[in-house]
């Protein structure tokens, strides 16, 4: 994988090394401005058989720019290219009992779009989605858990506005 990310002017990553949990989350988009979804495993402890983006936790000693790399990697068999904006900042506490920081970023990344390699026994299906079809991922989660759209949502918003720039 190549050292090399390019990386937005303005983007200030957090520092993972202060002893909370930290979860980084990647929108990732495509050249024709949709956004990458993931259905999670029905055997998963958190949001399991629901839609996802690509994600999770920083493990110890590295930053979120590795995080994210390793995750794209391990989830898609993509390269991250570029981290182009962040989207979302958010504390939450799942099932699990344990609180997650988790920082989401709009990404680019590097492989064949097309066929993403998806994580083994983690994930089984994928789409792309445009702003007509976010709702799509409102799945039977409760409500209460649809900060992926949102999320989404402002990563379809975020890669528009940088593609009127360009």
């Amino acid at each position: 994988m190549s050292a090399d990310v390019e990386i937005a002017e303005g983007i200030v990553f957090p520092d993972t090394g202060d002893g909370g949990l930290w979860v980084g989350g990647a929108v990732i988009i495509d050249d024709e401005g949709r956004a990458f979804a993931q259905r999670r495993s029905p055997d998963r402890k958190i949001f399991p058989h629901c839609w996802d983006i690509v994600g999770g936790h920083v493990e110890t000693g590295e930053t979120m720019v590795q995080a994210l790399r390793r995750e794209i990697a391990e989830e898609t068999g993509w390269e991250l290219a570029a981290v182009l904006d962040e989207l979302y900042r958010l504390v939450w506490t799942p099932d699990d009992g344990i609180e997650r920081h988790e920082v989401d970023y709009l990404v680019r990344v590097d492989g064949d779009l097309a066929a993403p390699r998806l994580e083994p026994g983690k994930h089984t299906e994928f789409m792309w989605v445009d702003g007509d079809h976010v709702h799509l991922l409102h799945d039977h989660r409760d409500p209460g858990d649809y900060f992926i759209t949102e999320i989404v949502s402002r990563g379809l918003e975020s890669a528009r506005k940088l593609r009127g720039r360009g």
